[in-house]
């Protein structure tokens, strides 16, 4: 078992930035890619963005590359999503989840869930 707990949430204007955290817990945390969803009111949990378990890949949806970094720290067992210019559209419950599978931007390869943050970006 992994036990996933995100942090860093809140309302930020837009143009503005924000740094998620997923602090993993349970069994080792760098043999898992790492991936970040999201789910605003309305519509279907959605990829953000994925990290190898070493960190050397990472993936990205389209409309958030150049403005998200994702990344890992494996010493600490925490993975991160870095958020800079912000828009309204990004507005959402944010997920992070772990995969035993290579790094991928599906939905049904994680295994393990966080709980959410609540990113809100007002206009």
């Amino acid at each position: 078992q992994v036990q996933l707990v995100e942090s860093g949430g809140g309302l930020v204007q837009a143009g503005g930035s924000l740094r998620l955290s997923c602090a993993a817990s349970g069994r080792t945390f760098s043999r898992y890619a790492m991936g970040w969803f999201r789910q605003a009111p309305g519509n279907e949990r959605e990829f953000v963005a994925a990290i190898s378990w070493s960190g050397s890949t990472t993936y990205y949806q389209d409309s958030v590359k150049g403005r998200f970094t994702i990344s890992r720290d494996n010493a600490k067992n925490t993975a991160y999503l870095l958020m800079s210019s912000l828009k309204p559209d990004d507005t959402a419950l944010y997920y992070c989840a772990a995969s035993a599978r290579p790094v991928s931007w599906r939905t049904t390869d994680y295994d393990y869930w966080g709980q959410g943050t609540q990113v809100t970006v007002s206009s």
